[in-house]
């Protein structure tokens, strides 16, 4: 991967387990360990997913780069199935709280989502991958 790539996982990543952490107190504060535990899941769960994605899109971007809209809107696809997936999974489970889980899906979803996009907003990123020594040859006439 990359180190602009490596770069914008972790601005992404780091905001999101900050935001999993405090949930995590708030939601151990609230709604006891369960709680806690949930917030924890939910965190991991985000940042599992969502890592993931980031690192697909950026391999199939540098090397089917054609395909990269329909890969993306593919992957949100197989992002949600796995989420359903995983709460059928553990629809009535006494694991963790699942208010705390639910909540703390939606804001570090949300928190990934504002960060990756603060991240690729700073970056700079060439659209164009300049030659490198080669010149252009003159066009035109020749006096």
């Amino acid at each position: 991967m990359p180190s602009n790539d490596v770069r914008i996982l972790a601005q992404a990543a780091v905001p999101t387990a900050a935001v999993g952490a405090v949930a995590a107190v708030v939601s151990g504060v609230v709604a006891g360990g369960k709680g806690a535990i949930g917030a924890g899941v939910a965190t991991l769960v985000v940042i599992l997913f969502m890592g993931i994605g980031l690192y697909v899109l950026q391999r199939t971007a540098k090397s089917l780069p054609h395909l990269f809209q329909a890969m993306g809107l593919m992957l949100y696809a197989a992002q949600i199935l796995l989420l359903f997936v995983f709460l059928a999974a553990f629809k009535n489970t006494t694991l963790f709280h699942p208010k705390a889980f639910a909540l703390t899906l939606v804001v570090s979803t949300l928190t990934w989502i504002a960060a990756q996009t603060r991240a690729h907003m700073k970056s700079k990123i060439l659209y164009v991958e300049p030659d490198s020594g080669t010149k252009p040859e003159k066009s035109g006439h020749s006096s």
